[in-house]
């Protein structure tokens, strides 16, 4: 039986689209381009795994598919699904393509990029980051009664993926991903209205990657060594 998704409550301010709308585009969009989405568990799950394995070629490959991810979402998602009821979508659409751009960048020229597993709180929390979005947002959201193909996917749906990245690039050489966290801790902001706006309380996961990734960004700044990661063995 089709489960009815949680209504909202309360809204404080006025969309251009409803509810419904909202999740029949996904609907739509699931449908056209379901096969990314197991593509996507796939390098993904790659991904995570050559965290363990750290190398020049690793981190290449980690970028890159971080990279995908964000140029479908922004090219497929925002400008060819979403714009069709949001016309904002095409400021997002840009904001995901440009992040895209950044990690092809960042691929290919800094050589100096590792992603690794340690034994400590970013790597922790990075790790509970990537479980969350590719396996609890999809749980969370059946509670909700966001079923398949109307609710958000992994790596081809802009919260999940963004919650997906943050945890990744936690995980990556501060110098080089303090960068590339920018956009998406302005898209966890943007996105995590859709936990009240929208009826998806699974987006509020992405308030809570904001705010911890700010404050290991902050305590980086203040030299703290909780928010170091480099100077402890690599998780066995």
């Amino acid at each position: 039986m089709q489960r009815s998704p949680v209504p909202c409550q309360v809204v404080h301010m006025e969309l251009p689209f409803t509810q419904d709308a909202f999740f029949a585009v996904f609907g739509r969009y699931n449908t056209t381009i379901w096969p990314l989405i197991a593509l996507f568990y796939l390098l993904g799950g790659a991904s995570v795994g050559l965290l363990f394995r750290p190398s020049r070629a690793a981190s290449t490959f980690v970028t890159l598919t971080l990279a995908c991810m964000w140029l479908v979402n922004g090219v497929g998602y925002h400008w060819t699904f979403f714009r069709a009821i949001n016309p904002a979508a095409v400021l997002f659409g840009a904001i995901f393509v440009l992040q895209a751009a950044l990690l092809v960048f960042v691929s290919l020229r800094k050589t100096d990029l590792r992603f690794t597993t340690r034994r400590d709180a970013r790597t922790a929390v990075g790790l509970f980051l990537i479980l969350f979005a590719a396996v609890l947002y999809p749980l969370w959201g059946w509670f909700a009664g966001h079923l398949w193909p109307k609710m958000p996917a992994f790596g081809v749906a802009p919260c999940p993926t963004t919650i997906f990245t943050i945890g990744i690039l936690l995980m990556g050489s501060w110098h080089v991903v303090r960068w590339l966290l920018i956009l998406p801790g302005i898209w966890a902001a943007v996105g995590g209205s859709a936990a009240i706006l929208l009826g998806v309380p699974q987006d509020f996961a992405l308030l809570a990657a904001l705010v911890l990734l700010i404050l290991f960004a902050v305590a980086r700044l203040a030299g703290v060594g909780l928010a170091r990661h480099g100077d402890t063995e690599p998780v066995s």
